[in-house]
């Protein structure tokens, strides 16, 4: 009789269950070590090589345009060859041929020997798309790997002693239309119905400056072309040259072609009717205005040098002054102020214009703008506020428009003492500003503290920003209505219009008592030149539903009041007649 081990199979032997369950136990383990083993085998058989890992990370290097990076990866024959700088520019010279816009090389695939096949593909501007596969040589080092860098590798299928060139020649160029459709300018000699009042505003054709010249490379543009110099030319160029078209080469082979693409025609926000009226306002004295919707920021009207030559702003500078001393609670609306006609900064006296006497309430002497009151107030509002406040109306930014020069006011630690103070917050000093820098600003009071910038298309939309609080606008606009009501710009009143506005006259020459003194800024005596001061007007109209707002500068033309404001009226009677 056979007994069995209770558990254990019958017919098994003494000992055997334990064997086996050793066994058992043991059999995990082992897969577990040939798991591991096979684990390390195929990361074995994928171990990147040191010549593999210099083709990768070169590919990557060359897509994101690290030229220094790339030639940290040359072996050290290909250093011995060339430098970093012409590595650079060899780079940068295919792109500008090409007219490259992006670059997309993929993943290196080693061909044998020392070589890798590296996919590329290349976007152009007037090309289109181009691709193909460069041989990349790769060569062992005693401390790794190198690429053995030739220029031809600049190109994928590029020979060795090849160049790369192109023929590129412009389409026609569209034409520049008015808001109403009147073309501005249009054909090849840029020509316009409206004659001189289009050449006013659409600009000029020629010859790029240096300046543009590479950007111009970079686009295909041809050298020599005529290409957009200053106004809506300037502004819509790109979109009016349309794209060039031309042949690659690589030496006498042809890589690719490609035919031009017409410009398209451009509709500004320009309003026939009321470009006339700039122009006729200025009535051919050196000057700018400028005109625009201050919801929106379209430019309805431009003349003469309305956002190219900024000049001291002098009185409707105090806008701005007025704007930091209401934020900053240093004055409250209804502050009175001494009747005098001179203050004192840092011992020298400031005179009111023809040494009037002028002060009372703040309104009043907003109105009839006494430097007595300004000059002091922006002393005691500070160089830093100052400034803060007028780079929130678009000072020392960048205008917008393509050409066009920015408003500036010196850095706060630039400015200088009080009397350097006082004299920038009634907008001398230092301080230069366009026609349309100050349209925006005056545009900006009348939308109630948002500012607009300034667009040049029509059914444009110009980034909005809050410059002061809807309370301080709606003070500063009944100031400047009581300005055309009733102080220094009466010369704009409109009939059936309420019009709201500031003068300016700001000093070019004259100095303190006689004595010249650093950031001071006198007003003019009764017996000046006239043409020692540029006249200025801003206003928006109408009052509570401001739909346009005007700028106007007179180089050396007297009072703001005198000359300015008629000229803006002039304006304010076209957009709103």
């Amino acid at each position: 009789m056979v007994t069995t081990t209770p558990g254990s199979p019958a017919g098994s032997r003494p000992g055997t269950g334990r064997r086996r369950s050793r066994a058992s136990r043991l059999a995990p383990l082992a897969l577990v070590a040939l798991l591991a083993f096979a684990a390390g085998a195929v990361a074995g058989l994928r171990h990147e090589t040191a010549q593999a890992a210099v083709a990768r990370q070169w590919a990557a290097a060359w897509q994101r345009g690290d030229y220094r990076a790339m030639y940290g990866l040359l072996s050290d024959r290909a250093r011995r060859r060339t430098t970093l700088e012409r590595l650079r520019r060899t780079y940068r010279r295919a792109a500008e041929t090409t007219t490259l816009t992006r670059l997309r090389a993929g993943k290196p695939r080693h061909v044998g020997g020392e070589l890798y096949e590296l996919p590329v593909t290349l976007q152009t501007r007037v090309f289109g798309r181009l691709s193909g596969r460069l041989r990349l040589p790769v060569s062992e080092e005693e401390d790794g790997a190198g690429v053995d860098w030739r220029s031809q590798l600049v190109f994928p299928g590029l020979r060795r002693g090849e160049r790369l060139t192109r023929e590129t020649t412009l389409p026609a160029r569209g034409a520049i239309l008015a808001r109403d459709g009147t073309p501005l300018a249009k054909g090849p000699n840029r020509l316009s119905d409206l004659g001189p009042l289009a050449a006013e505003v659409a600009g000029r054709v020629g010859p790029a400056p240096p300046e543009r010249v590479a950007e111009l490379a970079r686009r295909g543009v041809p050298e020599g072309a005529p290409v957009g110099l200053n106004g809506l030319e300037r502004e819509f160029d790109a979109r009016l040259a349309g794209t060039p078209g031309g042949t690659l080469r690589a030496g006498s082979r042809v890589l690719a072609r490609a035919a031009p693409k017409p410009g398209s025609d451009i509709r500004a926000a320009i309003d026939p009717g009321i470009q006339r009226a700039a122009v006729e306002a200025l009535a051919g004295r050196f000057g700018g205005i400028a005109v625009m919707r201050p919801a929106s920021g379209e430019v309805l009207g431009l003349s003469g040098v309305a956002f190219s030559a900024p000049q001291p702003p002098g009185s409707t500078f105090k806008i701005i002054t007025l704007a930091g001393a209401l934020e900053a609670g240093i004055v409250k609306p209804h502050a009175r102020f001494p009747v005098q006609t001179e203050t004192t900064l840092e011992g020298v006296k400031l005179r009111n214009a023809h040494g009037e006497a002028c002060g009372g309430s703040l309104k009043a002497a907003f109105a009839e703008s006494c430097n007595s009151v300004f000059a002091p107030l922006g002393a005691k509002l500070g160089a830093e506020r100052l400034v803060r406040t007028a780079e929130r109306f678009g000072f020392n930014q960048d205008p917008g428009p393509e050409g066009a020069a920015r408003s500036t006011i010196p850095a706060a630690e630039e400015i200088g003492d009080d009397l350097a103070v006082g004299s920038s917050a009634i907008g001398q000093g230092k301080v230069l500003a366009t026609p349309l820098e100050l349209a925006t600003v005056a545009g900006a009071i009348g939308l109630r503290g948002r500012r607009v910038a300034p667009t040049l298309s029509r059914g444009g939309q110009g980034a909005q920003t809050r410059v002061v609080s809807p309370r301080t606008a709606r003070v500063i606009a009944r100031y400047m209505r009581a300005v055309v009501t009733s102080g220094t710009g009466v010369g704009a009143k409109v009939p059936g219009v309420s019009v709201a506005g500031k003068t300016g006259t700001a000093e070019l020459r004259s100095t303190v008592n006689d004595d010249p003194q650093p950031g001071a800024s006198p007003t003019p005596q009764p017996e000046e030149d006239k043409t020692d001061t540029d006249a200025w007007f801003v206003a928006f109209a109408p009052y509570r539903h401001p739909k346009i707002a005007v700028a106007v500068l007179l180089v050396g033309q007297g009072a703001g009041g005198e000359t300015a404001a008629p000229a803006a009226r002039t304006v304010i009677e076209a957009a709103l007649g």
